[in-house]
């Protein structure tokens, strides 16, 4: 259960907006920390508290391919983005790297408490249910390891030697 402060944000956020361009030839996760949604709320890095859910419209993530802005997110100290529909590469970047996420038509304002049950597909704002779509189990089996590359790591762990 993961249970945040609502950020909210419309349609088509893409990745340009989530982490600008400018900060990609960094590898210092602070920095996209520091600047993540700084293309649509420049304080937004400031403000967000560690748990805070990001909820969004349609195609959340859309535009490049850039990985960094699922990293922008998780390192400000997103718990969750909860949102209509994913650009189909930020969605697998954001379990790559830990990141979870879950669609979901959800009603809420700016500071509404959020709570996203990912195990059974469900969001609750102000007490009124909202079905999402359940990620299969593989998926948050990635996600409760922290991420692929640490998945892979207890996979190799859970293998028998012969």
């Amino acid at each position: 259960m993961i249970k945040g402060r609502a950020w909210v944000f419309g349609d088509d956020i893409d990745t340009d907006v989530i982490i600008p361009g400018k900060y990609l030839r960094t590898t210092d996760m602070q920095v996209f920390a520091d600047h993540a949604m700084e293309g649509i709320d420049p304080d937004f890095s400031k403000n967000i508290k560690p748990g805070d859910i990001v909820v969004g419209g349609n195609n959340f993530g859309c535009g490049s391919s850039r990985e960094q802005a699922a990293l922008a997110l998780k390192f400000a100290g997103v718990a969750c983005v909860v949102a209509r529909s994913f650009g189909r590469i930020f969605f697998r970047n954001a379990i790559n790297v830990g990141l979870p996420l879950m669609e979901a038509d959800v009603q809420c304002e700016e500071g509404d408490e959020v709570e996203v049950d990912l195990e059974n597909g469900k969001v609750t704002v102000n007490g009124k249910q909202y079905a999402g779509n359940k990620l299969p189990d593989f998926l948050l089996e990635i996600l409760n390891d922290g991420g692929l590359v640490a998945h892979r790591r207890s996979m190799m762990g859970k293998r028998k030697r012969f």
